[in-house]
């Protein structure tokens, strides 16, 4: 995940106040809802020794989410008496809840924030296709491309609605088949799809998937459903449920080859705080590894005001830093660390909880220079 956006969190000093709204279960009251959890999350702030300005920036914050509902939620990032960033929730939270702390509490956003992926389905038979895209939250009103038409044009909204498009072929099937493939790869390019699901008879879903674009082979998943019915809701989250514990794996077992040194003897990867925040340190990790609920990814590290002075103990900060350091968690911590040097960061809970790193943290290394 590409944490960028997180950037403006950093130029500024704490404390900060770190507030996830779980808006999944208002429905008709909302905005009273709203008012009381803006409330209510404001008394928790002040409970930590938040001062007022922030609080009530936070309440206002939450109260005004009534004017543009989220399906599951929105993250607040507040400092005094300021809303530095309030990005929206791919994920329920489960619950509201409010922190006070010496950095930001990012490391939620790893599971929170990440997109499910946008996939396009393609319903194939012999002599054509209709492909649909599936977003991650509910379905819109379709539009419609066919023969010439293809691709369709953009909306300009921004968004990434469900259509149904179509694509008639009256050739042999090996001409079709052919067809079908490349207005497929022109649609996952116009879309952006993270996945395709091929739907249809086995031996027409296989001839298109053999001809589809290299680029596409790691994103493409044969449905067992034949084209008279459609794929449900709930298949296509299993679908993509199974694709992401899949690119879960698929991460930890280049973590797992990058335990082995190279032939230069060198370490490609490490795992447990400690390593890992040493590898920061020295600006090392290109990818960080997470797993949220892992045993260690709250054990206190110290942190000064720059992202490189972080250590296991106060004193190792160093004289420079030693005098302005603060405890901290050391996943909001790395998160901070990989941030600043442009690095990526990976949740690692749709793996199986024992494949994950020592304490559910780990990092791939960039080569020294």
């Amino acid at each position: 995940m590409d944490l960028a956006f997180l950037h403006p969190l950093y130029e500024h000093p704490g404390p900060w106040a770190s507030v996830y709204v779980d808006t999944s279960r208002y429905a008709e009251s909302a905005p009273q809802e709203l008012s009381k959890t803006g409330e209510a999350l404001a008394r928790w702030l002040a409970g930590q020794g938040a001062d007022e300005p922030t609080c009530r920036a936070v309440r206002d914050a939450v109260e005004d989410l009534r004017h543009s509902p989220e399906p599951c939620g929105r993250a607040l990032f507040a400092r005094a008496g300021t809303v530095v960033l309030d990005p929206p929730l791919a994920t329920a939270p489960g619950g509201s809840s409010a922190h006070w702390t010496p950095l930001p509490h990012t490391a939620p956003l790893l599971e929170l924030a990440a997109q499910e992926p946008v996939c396009v389905v393609a319903y194939i038979e012999r002599r054509g296709a209709e492909f649909e895209l599936r977003g991650a939250v509910g379905s819109r009103e379709p539009g419609r491309a066919g023969g010439q038409q293809w691709p369709p044009h953009r909306t300009g909204t921004g968004e990434r609605p469900v259509r149904h498009f179509r694509l008639r072929v009256e050739n042999t099937w090996e001409h079709n088949a052919a067809e079908i493939a490349d207005a497929l790869a022109v649609c996952q390019e116009e879309t952006r799809a993270d996945l395709v699901i091929l739907a249809g008879e086995g031996w027409e879903r296989r001839a298109v998937r053999e001809r589809l674009p290299g680029r596409l082979r790691t994103r493409v998943i044969e449905a067992p459903h034949g084209v008279g019915g459609r794929l449900q809701d709930q298949d296509v989250e299993q679908i993509r449920s199974e694709h992401v514990r899949r690119r879960a794996d698929e991460e930890l077992e280049r973590f797992r080859s990058a335990r082995v040194p190279d032939e230069e003897g060198e370490d490609r990867a490490v795992e447990g705080v400690p390593a890992v925040v040493d590898a920061a340190r020295a600006h090392r990790i290109d990818e960080l590894l997470l797993r949220p609920d892992g045993p260690d990814t709250r054990r206190e590290v110290w942190v000064g005001e720059d992202p490189d002075q972080l250590a296991m103990r106060r004193k190792d900060i160093g004289a420079r830093g030693e005098r302005h350091a603060w405890p901290a968690r050391a996943d909001d911590a790395l998160v901070r660390s990989v941030v600043e040097t442009r690095a990526e960061a990976v949740s690692l809970m749709a793996a199986a909880p024992d494949a994950a790193p020592a304490g559910g943290v780990g990092a791939l290394l960039r080569r020294e220079e």
